[in-house]
């Protein structure tokens, strides 16, 4: 069994809301209590698909704070504490530890379009700042801006605290590179729910997923088969989800998944702008799927 602390899934947890855009603790409550229950062996709070662009820092604050003493040690909580400032960066990476975060996610920063150079200065400015330990997010779907191979092997190397990569490249290529060279100890983990048994297959270690926040058993198990090389029992399981790991991307994450989630009464379905909830012709495509997954009766 490997021992790496960011082993198997993690939900990319969704923030619900109230209808006047406040933070529904009540419901936030019940969807931790599902993921636990569900099998998933860690949580990443106020990441992208927590709409954490739209969220104050005070919010992401109370949020993680929230989820951290809710979840009561019984799993990692990962605290969302990217920026495209890296000071802000590094100050929310110090504020995570803290709160008694388990490691934080920092995505590459985004609009500046740094340079390799100032990807890893960026990066290195945040592991100075806390002995934390952070998992770099590697997302140019949002970002405008992919980080190479050989920038994220060099945090790897130089930086202990950078324990591993979410990658969201969707280029399996340049996952195996970053496998194949990685110092011991750094794991890769899938940034996208159908990548994840591919990359399992190659020697990653888990994956950072969307769909867990409403299928946290089925995906949880299959993550865990493939780390077990049951491969038969993983792609039955991937191919009943399938057609839902397409469809949480028919609209902008997190409108999917939040579609779901209100569909099976764990939260309300309601998002902050510029994001709006999912058009009717793609709700019922979503609760096509949910049924044919087993997930809605």
């Amino acid at each position: 069994m490997n021992t790496h602390r960011f082993y198997g899934t993690g939900t990319a947890l969704v923030t619900p809301y109230l209808a006047d855009g406040s933070i529904d603790f009540t419901s936030l409550a019940k969807l931790i209590e599902f993921q636990i229950s569900g099998g998933v062996e860690y949580l990443v709070v106020c990441g992208s698909t927590g709409e954490s662009a739209t969220m104050t820092v005070e919010e992401d604050i109370s949020v993680i704070r929230f989820a951290i003493e809710k979840v009561n040690k019984r799993i990692p909580v990962v605290a969302g504490t990217g920026s495209n400032d890296t000071k802000s960066a590094a100050q929310y990476h110090k504020t995570a530890q803290t709160l008694g975060a388990a490691a934080s996610l920092s995505v590459s920063p985004y609009y500046n379009k740094p340079t390799p150079r100032g990807m890893i200065a960026h990066f290195k400015t945040i592991a100075d700042a806390s002995d934390l330990p952070i998992i770099i997010y590697n997302v140019p779907g949002r970002t405008g801006l992919s980080m190479p191979v050989d920038v994220q092997l060099q945090l790897a190397e130089e930086c202990p605290t950078i324990i591993a990569t979410k990658e969201a490249s969707g280029n399996l290529d340049q996952m195996m590179e970053i496998i194949r060279s990685a110092p011991a100890g750094f794991a890769v983990l899938a940034g996208d729910d159908s990548l994840a048994l591919p990359l399992i297959a190659c020697g990653g270690l888990g994956v950072i997923s969307v769909i867990s926040n409403y299928a946290p058993s089925q995906f949880s198990d299959l993550v865990r088969a493939a780390l077990a090389g049951d491969f038969v029992k993983a792609r039955g399981l991937q191919y009943n989800l399938l057609e839902l790991m397409k469809l949480n991307f028919i609209e902008s994450n997190p409108i999917p998944a939040k579609a779901a989630l209100a569909m099976m009464g764990l939260i309300q379905e309601h998002l902050r702008l510029p994001l709006v909830p999912i058009g009717e012709a793609n709700k019922a495509k979503l609760r096509a799927g949910l049924v044919e997954a087993g997930i809605l009766p």
